[in-house]
């Protein structure tokens, strides 16, 4: 039993060296920048009966509709029966989130996100965020990206919650990630 034990620590331990090592994904920035953004990213909702993965929120999604602006990505925790994010309600939620992260300095940034439930991000062309499933407020991997340039850049997202309490928080730094301001973005 020890051995299996150890063997497994080791195995986790050569994982997260491994991603530890691997090469930063590069962001591709929006071609062309866009000019005239409102503040904030649009969203669509739906609503459907019930939603414990991506695949479902998608699904639902076809027949979404358009709801207020998000500000930006800092829906901190809520309380049960809070609506979620700008939507209608506070359970069975999914959300089409779209728009443009602007980063104000090439470099080598860790991303990650907070969220409640599920979650599927991209940013400038790659997968920053991603959990699918449901769980309370609780961290995604960090991932580190190289932004080549300073600039506005894509940002596409698929978010879920079930029931309880929700979040969404976007946060991006230089060596570590950080709160990311609601002035960071725009549609």
């Amino acid at each position: 039993m020890k051995m299996l034990t150890t063997a497994g620590l080791a195995v986790t331990a050569l994982v997260w060296a491994a991603a530890a090592l691997a090469a930063p994904l590069t962001l591709t920035p929006a071609d062309p920048q866009p000019s005239g953004l409102k503040p904030g990213l649009a969203v669509k909702y739906a609503y459907p009966p019930d939603v414990k993965s991506l695949n479902q929120a998608t699904r639902a999604l076809k027949r979404g509709e358009p709801g207020p602006a998000l500000a930006g990505l800092d829906y901190r925790d809520t309380a049960d029966g809070d609506n979620t994010l700008t939507s209608k309600r506070a359970h069975y939620v999914a959300a089409a989130i779209s728009g443009y992260v602007k980063f104000d300095a090439p470099g080598t940034y860790a991303i990650d996100f907070l969220t409640n439930d599920g979650l599927d991000a991209k940013v400038g062309g790659q997968t920053v965020g991603y959990f699918d499933g449901r769980q309370k407020c609780f961290e995604t991997r960090a991932v580190q990206v190289e932004v080549p340039e300073a600039g506005w850049y894509p940002v596409d997202i698929t978010y879920f919650q079930r029931v309880g309490t929700a979040c969404l928080h976007m946060r991006a730094g230089q060596g570590a990630p950080d709160w990311m301001p609601d002035a960071a973005f725009g549609h």
